[in-house]
C-alpha cells in the first residue's frame, strides 16, 4: 500500500476565501487506487511554507508519496516548482513530462505547466495542477507507475523483478 500526503497550495483556500476542492478530489482518487492518505494540509503560495510542509513530510518514515496541487502556473505567486526543487535531492522528470504530454491532448494550456517531480530520501514528490479536474487527470496518468517507483524507493527486492531480459 502506498502512503500519501496531499498538500494544497492556494492563498485563497489557506485564508478561507475558497473551499479546497483539489485536495479532496486527489484524496478520493488516491483512495480509489487502494492507497492511504495519511496527511493533508493547505498552505499559502509562499515558498517557505511549501518547503516546510514538504520537509516535514519527507522526514516521516510512513509517507511514500507527496502530491502537491496548485502553484504550478505562470502567475507571479506560483512558486510550488521552485519550492519543490529546493527540497528534492533528485529530479524525476519523466513523471512531469508524461503529465504534460497527456494533458496536451486535452488542452493547449498544458504547455504552461511548470510542474516538477523529484525524490528526497525515500519520498517521491509530484506537483499537480490546482484545478481539481486537471489534478485528478494528471494523477491518473502517473498512477500506474507509482507502485513500482515506491518499491524502488523502499529498496524492495521485488522491484527488480521484470527488469531483466529473458534468458
Amino acid at each position: 500500500m502506498i502512503r500519501v500526503a496531499i498538500l494544497t497550495v492556494s492563498d485563497r483556500s489557506f485564508h478561507g476565501q475558497r473551499e479546497d476542492l483539489a485536495g479532496p478530489a486527489l484524496a478520493h482518487a488516491v483512495a480509489q487506487q487502494g492507497w492511504q492518505v495519511l496527511a493533508t494540509d493547505v498552505v499559502p503560495d509562499e515558498a517557505p511554507a511549501i518547503r516546510a510542509a514538504l520537509l516535514a513530510w519527507c522526514a516521516r518514515p510512513d509517507i511514500d508519496l507527496i502530491l502537491t496541487t496548485g502553484g504550478t502556473g505562470f502567475a507571479p505567486r506560483d512558486v510550488t516548482p521552485e519550492a519543490t526543487r529546493a527540497v528534492i535531492e533528485r529530479e524525476a522528470p519523466g513523471l512531469a513530462e508524461a503529465m504534460r504530454a497527456a494533458s496536451l491532448q486535452i488542452t493547449p494550456h498544458a504547455m504552461l505547466s511548470r510542474a516538477v517531480a523529484g525524490i528526497r530520501g525515500h519520498t517521491l514528490i509530484v506537483n499537480l495542477p490546482g484545478s481539481p479536474k486537471a489534478a485528478v487527470e494528471n494523477f491518473a496518468v502517473i498512477a500506474p507507475v507509482l507502485p513500482h517507483a515506491v518499491q524502488l524507493l523502499r529498496q524492495d527486492p521485488r522491484a527488480e523483478q521484470g527488469h531483466h531480459a529473458p534468458a
